[in-house]
């Protein structure tokens, strides 16, 4: 565990990652004692399981609206795909219904541009996680820089909440005919909105053990174990044996010739 921690707390000092451990613990309390209509990880998970269970929704699409947490979507891809995405309960018995959705994502200026089309207009309904922060980070700049970076900083909270209240309203048709109807925005896409004070190492500890504890209550509602991961370890012993016969050398490796035809063809083709 150590070891895992030891590149953070070198890269942000060990002040900030004092800071990130606390802001952490202060939401583990919060799981731990808060009761449930007012527990942020149990009520996020609860929306989980209605959005996945009740209404079908297959994934759900992160936007942070802030450069620094560009990676998030991936993290949370790893969290809560890893950790749920299972088709058996801790008992061994198959689940008649759907648990982990795709996560995925990017930050709200890159999305914007990419795929909220269909996040607004699509013909699948993807619930989406807006992820705010209220006060810009000016750092050292002077007042100048400062002040166009607080002005650029509210241009990015107001498009995050236009993209949220453009799902939740939609748009009426206007007219007729064709381009009436492709002008017209459905609405009642569901979307959540995370909002920071501010970014710190405090806020986004806690940030990040609010997600670990909303897939811990959503996998636990759906009876499975959240923290195996026999699906990764398949693959990596399956590269195992796989790696040697992607060395050079003419002829068949040991064990080539009892290989499924599409993997030992694939093979044969990487060999050259």
């Amino acid at each position: 565990m150590i070891d895992n921690f030891a590149p953070i707390a070198i890269g942000i000092g060990a002040a900030d990652f004092r800071d990130l451990l606390a802001g952490a613990h202060a939401l583990d309390r919060h799981f731990a004692t808060a009761p449930i209509e007012r527990n942020v990880p149990m009520l996020l998970g609860l929306v989980d399981i209605w959005y996945r269970n009740f209404h079908g929704f297959a994934s759900r699409s992160v936007a942070p609206y802030a450069h620094r947490l560009k990676r998030l979507p991936a993290f949370l891809q790893q969290l809560e795909m890893e950790s749920n995405g299972k088709r058996v309960d801790a008992k061994g018995a198959t689940l008649p219904f759907a648990t982990s959705p795709v996560v995925w994502g990017e930050p709200g200026t890159n999305g914007q541009h990419a795929y909220f089309q269909m996040l607004h207009q699509g013909s699948d309904v993807v619930p989406v996680e807006f992820i705010l922060v209220r006060s810009a980070d000016t750092g050292a700049a002077g007042p100048a820089l400062a002040a166009r970076l607080a002005e650029q900083h509210r241009m990015l909270l107001a498009n995050g909440l236009a993209q949220a209240q453009a799902l939740m309203q939609g748009r009426a048709a206007e007219g007729a005919g064709a381009l009436a109807a492709q002008r017209t925005f459905p609405g009642n896409r569901p979307s959540t909105t995370v909002v920071l004070d501010r970014l710190t190492p405090r806020s986004l500890g806690a940030l990040v053990a609010m997600y670990e504890h909303r897939v811990f209550t959503s996998g636990a509602l759906w009876g499975i174990n959240s923290f195996d991961q026999w699906g990764v370890e398949l693959g990596k012993s399956l590269s195992n044996r796989l790696l040697p016969m992607l060395g050079g050398g003419s002829g068949q490796d040991p064990g080539f010739s009892d290989l499924d035809d599409s993997t030992a063809g694939l093979l044969r083709r990487l060999r050259g």
